[in-house]
Formats: C-alpha cells, sequence, structure tokens
C-alpha cells in the first residue's frame, strides 16, 4: 500500500512533468543561455590546450616553474573534477548495489543522455575563468601547501556568503521571467544524476562560479590560502552537488537520529529531489538550514528521506521480462552504463577510450569472474511494463572451456530461480546462455524444474524468421554454415519446403541425415551436404552461424549477400559484396527510459532473439520456448512481432 509522503511524491513529479513541457518550448534562446564554444561539439577540449603548451613551455625554457605550475594545478584540479562526476554516475548506474534506494522509478533514456552530454561545460569555465584571474594577478599563486586559518576562513565565507546568496539566486532563477528563459533547461532531466549537476545554462554556471569564488577568493585575499583548500573546496563543492542531484539515497537516517541538528546543516539527495519535483521548495545549495529560515522547505522530506534510506518504503518493482545477456569479450565492459554512460549509449565500436581503458576492464574481468553472480545491467519501460536486462559475469571464451560450463549452467539456473520466486513473467535467454553443447537451448533447466512458473525462451523462433524474411522470395539457392545448430536446422527445413536448395556445410553425415528426414520426402533433394566452402563458390546468398575468416569469404563469388546469426558478427572483409547486420529488429513505439545500444545494434534496435522473448511475454503465450525451434511456429512469431510493432532493421 502507498504511504501518504508517497502519494504526495507521486502528485508533485506530475505537476512537475507538466511545467518542463510547458517551459521547454522557447523557441528563442536569450543572451548568455548557449555556450560560447557549443558548436564545437567534443572539439572544446582544445580550449585546455593553452594551459597544457604554457606548462609545458615554462618546464623547457622557463627558470621559474613555480610561477606557472598553476597551469598544472588547474588541468589536474579539472581531470578530479570529472572524475568526480564520473564516479557518482557510475554508482547511480549500478542498480545490483543500490535499486531499493533509487528515488525515481524512471530510468534514463537517449533524450536525457543526449541533453546532458555536455554536462561538463562548466569544468571548461571555471578553468578559463581560474586562468584569467591568476594571470591578472599571479601574486595570489605563491600559496602555501596547507594553511589551518584559510580551512575555518574558507567555510565561514561560504556558509556566511555562497550559501544565502545562491539561495536567493536559486529562488529568483524559480521566477517565471528566469525559468521560463533559462531553468527550465536544468529542470528538463526526466530522471536526477549526476550529470545533471552540470545541465544548466552559460549564465547560471556564470553565476556558480561567483559563489564558488568567494570562499576561494575571500580566504586568498585576507592572506589565508592554501593549494588544500583550493583543491578540497572545489572537491567537495562537486561530490556534493552530484550527491544532491544522485537518484540514491546514500545518507543513512541514523545519522540525523543520532544527531538532529545535522540536518540542517547538509543536504541529502532525497531533499534535492523534492525540489526537482516540487520546484516551490527546497532551493538550498547544500543547507536545509536556510530554506528553514526561508520557510521554503517541504513538508515530507525527512519522512521520506527515512523511508528510502531504511528500506521501509516499497520495494523494489518486479520485472514481467528479463533478457540474461553476457559480455562479449573484455572491451564489452567499457560499453556497460556504469563504465561509461555515453559510451553505453551508442554502439559498440572500438576505439582510443575503449583501448586506453583495457587495462582496467580486464582488471573488472577478473574480478567478475571470481566473485561476481547475476546482476542487474538496465531497465526500461514498455506500454507501462517493466522490462530487466540481467547479466551473467561470464565472457565469451569463457563459454568454451569444457571447465567452466558447470559454474556457467549455475549462474544461469540461479537467475532463472530468482525470476521464477520474484514473479517474472518470461525470462529470455541470450547468446550462448542458450548453448545447445552446455544446456540444450535452455531445455536442461526446464527438465530439472518441471515447476517454473517463469516462461523460459531462447527466443530464436523470431531470430529464424527475421533472417528468412531478408532473404529474397527468388532466391534459389543458399549456403548455410553452422547448418546443424539449432538455427541452422530450423532455416534449412523452412527453406527446403519453400522449394530452396541448401547447402548445409557440415561434417556430420549423421546430423545432415536427421535434419533431412524431418522434411517431406517430396523436399528432402533441396537440402545438400557440403563439407567446404569451395562447394559455395558459386552461391551469392550465404548464410552464416559460425565465424568464417576473411580466406574462408573469398570463396563467395562478387555480389554475394552475406546474412548471419553469429555474435560478434564477421568482418566485413570483402567490399564486392553486401553483409547484412545480426538478425535484430527496432523496438515498437512507446519505450520508456531505453539509454544503451545493445552491443554493435542502433539505439532502439535489439538483437531478434531479445525481441522473440519480449513478443513471447506481450502476446501471454505460456510455453517454455527451449531446444529445438519448433519451424511450424516461425511465420506466427514474425506475424506477432509486426503486429506488436516490432519492425524489421
Amino acid at each position: 500500500m502507498e504511504t501518504q509522503n508517497e502519494i504526495m511524491l507521486v502528485e508533485t513529479e506530475t505537476c512537475s512533468d507538466e511545467k518542463r513541457v510547458c517551459s521547454s518550448g522557447k523557441k528563442r534562446a536569450p543572451i548568455l543561455f548557449g555556450w560560447p564554444w557549443q558548436n564545437l561539439s567534443n572539439f572544446k577540449y582544445l580550449l585546455f590546450g593553452p594551459l597544457l603548451a604554457e606548462l609545458i613551455y615554462s618546464r623547457i625554457y622557463e627558470k621559474k616553474h613555480s610561477e606557472y605550475s598553476w597551469c598544472l594545478h588547474i588541468l589536474i584540479l579539472s581531470s578530479l573534477r570529472g572524475l568526480v562526476h564520473q564516479l557518482w554516475s557510475s554508482y547511480n548506474n549500478m542498480h545490483y548495489l543500490n535499486r531499493n534506494h533509487r528515488l525515481s522509478e524512471k530510468a534514463i533514456g537517449f533524450d536525457q543522455i543526449d541533453k546532458e552530454w555536455h554536462w561538463d561545460n562548466f569544468i571548461i569555465l571555471e578553468a578559463s575563468v581560474a586562468s584569467i584571474i591568476l594571470l591578472i594577478n599571479p601574486s595570489v599563486t605563491n600559496l602555501p601547501v596547507w594553511k589551518t586559518s584559510g580551512i575555518i576562513s574558507c567555510v565561514i565565507f561560504h556558509i556566511g556568503l555562497s550559501e544565502p546568496l545562491y539561495y536567493w539566486l536559486h529562488r529568483l532563477l524559480h521566477s517565471e521571467y528566469f525559468f521560463e528563459r533559462y531553468h527550465w533547461l536544468h529542470h528538463s532531466s526526466t530522471v536526477n544524476n549526476p550529470f545533471t549537476a552540470g545541465h544548466a545554462t552559460f549564465l547560471e554556471h556564470l553565476l556558480l562560479c561567483v559563489i564558488m569564488g568567494i570562499p576561494i577568493l575571500g580566504s586568498t585575499l585576507i592572506g589565508h590560502g592554501s593549494i588544500i583548500m583550493f583543491y578540497g573546496y572545489v572537491l567537495v563543492f562537486d561530490f556534493l552537488r552530484c550527491m544532491g542531484h544522485s537518484n540514491i539515497e546514500v545518507v543513512p537516517h541514523h545519522i540525523f537520529d543520532t544527531m538532529p541538528m545535522v540536518k540542517y546543516l547538509i543536504y541529502t539527495p532525497t531533499y534535492h529531489f523534492l525540489h526537482h519535483r516540487d520546484m516551490k521548495t527546497n532551493f538550498c545549495l547544500f543547507m536545509p538550514l536556510f530554506d528553514v529560515f526561508g520557510k521554503t522547505m517541504y513538508e515530507i522530506s525527512w519522512d521520506l528521506h527515512r523511508e528510502i534510506s531504511s528500506n521501509e518504503g516499497t520495494k523494489a518493482k518486479a520485472p514481467e521480462f528479463v533478457f540474461l545477456a553476457h559480455m562479449v569479450d573484455i572491451m564489452s565492459i567499457i560499453h556497460a552504463p556504469f563504465f561509461l554512460r555515453s559510451c553505453s549509449s551508442l554502439p559498440f565500436a572500438r576505439n582510443i577510450i575503449f583501448f586506453l581503458n583495457w587495462p582496467l576492464a580486464f582488471l573488472v574481468m577478473l574480478m567478475m569472474w571470481a566473485k561476481s553472480k547475476t546482476f542487474l545491467f538496465t531497465f526500461w519501460y514498455l506500454r507501462g511494463r517493466l522490462f530487466h536486462y540481467w547479466v551473467v559475469p561470464r565472457f565469451g571464451f569463457m563459454y568454451f572451456i569444457s571447465s567452466a560450463k558447470d559454474g556457467i549452467n549455475s549462474q544461469i539456473e540461479e537467475a532463472i530461480l530468482k525470476a521464477d520466486r520474484i514473479g517474472v513473467k518470461v525470462l529470455s535467454l541470450a547468446a550462448l546462455n542458450k548453448n545447445e553443447a552446455s544446456n540444450g537451448g535452455g531445455k536442461l533447466f526446464v527438465m530439472e524444474h518441471p515447476d517454473l512458473k517463469v516462461r523460459v525462451v531462447h527466443g530464436n523462433t523470431l531470430t529464424a524468421a527475421v533472417i528468412l524474411n531478408e532473404i529474397p522470395q527468388d532466391v534459389k539457392e543458399v549456403f548455410l554454415t553452422a547448418s546443424t545448430s539449432k538455427l541452422g536446422r530450423a532455416i534449412a527445413i523452412y527453406l527446403a519446403r519453400r522449394k530452396v536448395r541448401v547447402l548445409m556445410l557440415t561434417q556430420s553425415t549423421e546430423r545432415f541425415i536427421s535434419i533431412k528426414n524431418e522434411i517431406p520426402l517430396a523436399n528432402q533433394n533441396h537440402l545438400i551436404q557440403v563439407t567446404n566452402y569451395q562447394a559455395a563458390k558459386q552461391c551469392k546468398t550465404w548464410i552464416i552461424g559460425k565465424w568464417i575468416t576473411p580466406s574462408e569469404q573469398n570463396w563467395a563469388p562478387p555480389g554475394t549477400h552475406f546474412h548471419q546469426f553469429v555474435v560478434p558478427p564477421i568482418s566485413e572483409f570483402r567490399r564486392d559484396c553486401k553483409y547484412s547486420k545480426l538478425a535484430a529488429m527496432k523496438l515498437p513505439d512507446g519505450v520508456q527510459g531505453l539509454g544503451i545500444c545493445e552491443y554493435t545494434l542502433e539505439r532502439g534496435v535489439v538483437h531478434a532473439c531479445h525481441a522473440g522473448g519480449i513478443v513471447h511475454l506481450l502476446e501471454g503465450w505460456e510455453h517454455n520456448e527451449v531446444g529445438e525451434i519448433d519451424v511450424d511456429h516461425i511465420d506466427l512469431a514474425w506475424e506477432a512481432a509486426l503486429k506488436h510493432g516490432f519492425k524489421p532493421v
């Protein structure tokens, strides 16, 4: 049952959503709305170039290194500020750790990720302002490393000037004039997250520069500045801003129970979350004391904080659907939202960022192999239904290590039992989690647990349908690799029924004959066993279910169309041939909160087996789709997918 606090929270959230819609409709940006370097896109980081160049030049040619050490400090501090925000973002995206302490159950979608893409503009701005000040007055660069009096004066300046100034400026920004012209942008983010802290207009961050600069410059000008004060104040300021914009409650309520006055000195994620929902209360920078003085504190702030931080509120909602995937290779870790959100929102592609992070990814891989269990990777909504993406902490190469087989199956089995226990309706197995050699395409788990309420599906019926519908109706001959696999068998039988000649690459005559005997006698002559790639040198339609090398691709004649169901996809080596992407479908309209790309696929596109599992749920089918593919259901799955709004790609 919903508590009174939760009901009030829903009401304010609905109201704030309406305000976002109304206020974000401004067509013409006012003065100081946009950033001076916004047209530079990611080249904006070149603005740090002069600092780096000055530092290098002074180190090589100047004798007084200390005179230009401020360049180094600004560069280091800017990097640390980015790291603080990234670490908070990573924690917010570790849903497996913090799902029961989430403030909003909404998920962050591509729209919000794109809007907040340049969240770090303020770091460039403040580095530029600091550089100008230090160039104008170089004497302030001669600071001691530590000075206790400087820390004290910095705190006094912050409480006495920065906090009240921010409070009143923030209230001013919520006036009709300034909110509709400027502050709506900050509140346009649907779900709070650490990057939301930096998502604001140029004018607002100029004002924040002043608020931040008062304690630092004030302490320095009265002779109490220090390097530790400079670093400490800026990083603590960023840390608290990130914490306040976090969607995870991290402050335990026991602190306020033990020391009640502390709740007026430091805000919490819940406290600022309520400001983003109500927008008429909780205006303070970090200290709720000023909301008390201004009579703008939201009445349920502390009660809601207690509920969320103590798990006394409603537990996280169970999903109706789970897609159980696994890591592909070491580099795929970097594509996780808890690693780099920006990378995970784009199709997987190896670049310099991936290679620079390879050592860290390798370390994470070892940790996952040693300790980790199946975890929640991300989630999203479709037509009011909650969809989860779980990941077995194993990598593609591990599935081919014989000694790892039992351990992997144990991980999959535990995930299925957990899904059954929490009320999941459909669990769809991805890629190697349904390996025939390991678990018979999921059949092993269904046989061992015949009383499962959750439907276990491999989704490959729709995968076969997608591949088959890619092939033109006038094709008379195809070459099929992995032809005796689950998918290969279904494709071969379906095409033979359609009187298409299928060259089945297999060394197993026994398996070939078994498949051949599954089709009517009149169609059996359409299945031809071949044992090498040379046999297909005249065939222009290749269906690839197993990785093939460039030299093997060379046997295909010019103009060949390569269809495939192999992960990862084959290299597009032949320029005179056409390559289809992996079998996939575009999700229906109405998806909310989807913010990651599924491996190499484009935004909003999922692998066909994933789509097959979703169709299983939407159709309400009660059977388990495991083991061999029922060829008679291929057309049924295709028609059901189209009916529910899935689109071929």
